[in-house]
């Protein structure tokens, strides 16, 4: 994997194992330093000040307070921040948190249209120093008990930490009648957009 310029390391304040994937598979030198971010409580200020935030707006939130936390304590990093947001009709779905609820949110979005809103964010020394949304829909068709039965069976636990609970760059395309938007945007990183500004700023070669 190639190296960042000098003193210039690239952290990924995300857990989330298809973001580190995404950057890897791009071929950015990076580390991974989980942000310790309350995002229940940053979305319910959020909905303090705007009865009726944006999607977009929160997730770009979200994001940068991401980057922001992290970069505080590595200020000669810079640090990327990625969030994304689910929103069916008017209503945001959170990650279902069991195979349970999993099965249910699948169930919600049957047969609807939702869409996936995903901001990422540059922050370095605790300042935020740019941001990118993007959004996608995405349709489910009307799938039978027993294929969601089924796909929850076989997914297990792995979908209680995926917001929209399925997994579309496996088997979870099977649960799809239409899509439109960017790959990298639905996996839930802007990647095209963000590999632009890092050679912008000199992180990566140009």
């Amino acid at each position: 994997m190639p190296e960042p310029p000098a003193g210039m390391a690239v952290l990924l304040a995300s857990a989330s194992p298809y973001r580190r994937k995404m950057l890897q598979d791009a071929g950015v030198a990076f580390e991974v330093v989980v942000a310790e971010v309350d995002e229940g409580l940053l979305k319910r200020e959020l909905t303090a000040r705007t009865p009726t935030p944006a999607a977009s707006e929160i997730a770009s939130a979200l994001a940068q307070a991401k980057a922001q936390a992290v970069s505080r304590n590595h200020k000669e990093a810079i640090v990327i921040g990625a969030d994304q947001i689910l929103m069916v009709g008017d209503d945001l779905l959170d990650k279902p948190g069991s195979a349970g609820a999993a099965r249910a949110q699948l169930a919600r979005l049957r047969g609807k249209t939702h869409r996936l809103v995903s901001a990422v964010a540059l922050a370095r020394a605790g300042t935020t120093l740019w941001t990118h949304v993007d959004e996608a829909k995405l349709t489910m068709r009307n799938f039978s008990e027993a294929f969601l039965d089924r796909y929850v069976a076989e997914a297990g636990e792995r979908l209680a930490g995926i917001v929209g609970a399925y997994e579309i760059e496996g088997r979870g395309i099977q649960l799809f009648e239409r899509v439109t938007g960017d790959h990298f945007t639905i996996i839930g990183l802007p990647l095209v957009p963000l590999l632009a500004e890092l050679r912008a700023r000199g992180v990566i070669a140009s």
